[in-house]
């Protein structure tokens, strides 16, 4: 016989989050940082590179290249960055790359809602029923664990950066949402959850994780054999069909790549589970714990096992954040079955930490603007110009109203949670969420032009391109690919690795502390440093 689950939950606890709030937040986590700034190193820019050798028609659709260097991710993202490209053509190609990545955040957001909602519907997620009646009802009880699992997504540090790129994990967690949410609507809509089983699996593959989506479909047949529920048999096998056309279509695309890496440093892992997927990781581990006795049913199950497959992927990988990262919507999920059984002083706790840590971020942001903008104060202008020397700031109006407008709603939230509001059931991710979402908003619009003077090759890009003409060929043997992409991207220079005689410049890497090379047949024309980054130092020839 199965123990009662621990889950203690009055109807007044599970009062509806208002769904303006939800939106504007939702909005605000991820409409900031869209518009008026350039792919950043280093995945950010290589992505982009990739897209815009497609767009431009320089590579074939099956190879996108930098430089000739081919790709050995997956193909699927490229294609939808590129073709973004070619329908905006008048948009810069970062930004019009970017506009799909921020529709599959957005979507992969509500996917969460939907999967946490419809896991909370089934029988064995209900709360306990009361001796006198008032507990949850079965609807509302569902409603708040979705929102509380989409609060939990938007407050995890992890997904802060890496939701916000433009690169192929972003479709890879996407798809891995789209497959949690077929699992999870099975038993209520077993029709959508058939296509979005038959989608999900191989879009992951063509994303450039093959041996994750086997890895899941073979984990999700398992829990539907397992369960009980009307149509599971069934669903196994067209989950099978899905992990079947996953690995056609890994094949057909050549998207198996082998990156498992060294096991001494999947130690990496362990430093990386301690902030990136917080607060969802030990809100999970509590869950686990709590409904121990309960991990067989599929509210738990699901989410677990989707945890579960990352954390090995990452751990093969060496301890990688960008596979980690597809453990998030697992964890988010995990985090909210915690809620219900919280004792209120951890409760309390989460809210107070969040108030400091949060607040004090803000603030720090506001008073380095502050600096950039008035000069005061003059240390933290003069370590200002230190680590970003010659940029300049700008001040937008529109940027100010956003952040200011950001800040009082911070404000009033705090005041509104650490008054008498200790009754929804969503309360304890309320302040995480928001003050994630503050901190980026107001990184994407106070610092914005900092942050894209520091982490984008722009301003090297324009100092080069006082030396080499407009569209010239360029030699570079010894670039990475973050630079190699940059010349290509912004400097829109034919860039080729193997010297063909074609090429009449070169761009060259100088180590830090050492000079520039004298080649024979070049002549050094100028060495140029990328402002934010003094071991970053690239140098110009020219064939004589």
């Amino acid at each position: 016989m199965n123990s009662p689950n621990p889950a203690l939950v009055s109807q007044r606890a599970v009062q509806r989050l208002p769904r303006l709030a939800l939106l504007l937040l939702c909005a605000a986590y991820v409409l900031p940082g869209i518009f008026g700034r350039d792919a950043w190193k280093n995945a950010d820019i290589i992505a982009v590179g990739y897209m815009r050798s497609l767009a431009q028609g320089d590579a074939s659709w099956f190879s996108p290249s930098i430089a000739g260097l081919v790709t050995d991710n997956g193909l699927l993202p490229y294609w939808i960055g590129a073709l973004s490209m070619q329908a905006l053509p008048w948009l810069d190609p970062s930004v019009a790359a970017r506009l799909p990545f921020a529709l599959l955040l957005s979507a992969l957001l509500a996917l969460l809602w939907y999967a946490a909602y419809h896991l909370a519907r089934t029988e064995a997620a209900q709360p306990l029923a009361f001796a006198f009646g008032g507990e949850a009802q079965p609807t509302d009880y569902a409603r708040a664990i979705a929102d509380a699992a989409l609060l939990a997504l938007i407050a995890t540090l992890g997904l802060l950066q890496l939701g916000h790129e433009t690169t192929p994990e972003l479709a890879q967690l996407a798809a891995c949402t789209l497959y949690l949410y077929a699992l999870a609507v099975s038993p209520f809509r077993a029709t959508k959850a058939r296509i979005a089983t038959l989608v999900a699996l191989p879009v992951l593959a063509a994303s450039g994780a093959a041996s994750t989506a086997v890895l899941l479909g073979i984990a999700g047949m398992v829990v539907c054999l397992r369960s009980s529920f009307d149509g599971a048999r069934n669903l196994a096998r067209w989950i099978g069909a899905s992990a079947l056309l996953s690995l056609l279509v890994a094949t057909g695309l050549d998207a198996w790549a082998w990156r498992v890496d060294r096991p001494e440093k999947a130690l990496g892992l362990v430093r990386l589970l301690i902030w990136f997927p917080w607060p969802t990781l030990p809100l999970a581990a509590w869950t686990v714990w709590r409904w121990r006795q309960h991990l067989l049913h599929r509210h738990l199950s699901l989410p677990l096992v989707s945890a579960g497959v990352a954390l090995v992927v990452s751990l093969s990988m060496g301890g990688s954040d960008r596979a980690l990262m597809l453990a998030l919507p697992g964890l988010a999920v995990l985090a909210a079955f915690a809620l219900p059984t919280l004792q209120r002083s951890v409760s309390a706790a989460i809210d107070w930490f969040s108030v400091f840590f949060f607040s004090l971020c803000a603030l720090s942001i506001w008073v380095i603007y502050l600096a950039m903008q008035t000069g005061t104060p003059p240390k933290i202008a003069a370590n200002v110009a230190r680590l970003a020397p010659g940029f300049v700031a700008r001040f937008s109006l529109f940027e100010l109203i956003a952040a200011a407008l950001g800040t009082i709603a911070w404000l009033w939230l705090v005041r509104w949670r650490t008054g008498r509001h200790r009754h929804p059931l969503w309360k304890s991710m309320v302040l995480p969420a928001a003050g994630v979402a503050l901190n980026w908003l107001l990184l994407m619009s106070l610092w914005l032009p900092l942050l894209d003077y520091a982490r984008s090759y722009r301003p090297l890009i324009e100092r080069l391109s006082n030396q080499l003409p407009a569209r010239v060929c360029v030699l570079a043997p010894q670039l990475s690919r973050s630079q190699l992409a940059a010349l290509e991207v912004m400097g829109q220079w034919r860039v080729e690795r193997q010297d063909s005689k074609r090429c009449d410049w070169q761009v060259a890497s100088v180590p830090l502390g050492r000079e520039p090379l004298a080649l024979p047949g070049w002549r050094l024309v100028v060495r140029e440093r990328r402002p934010a980054d003094r071991e970053e130092t690239l140098v110009v020839y020219r064939r004589l």
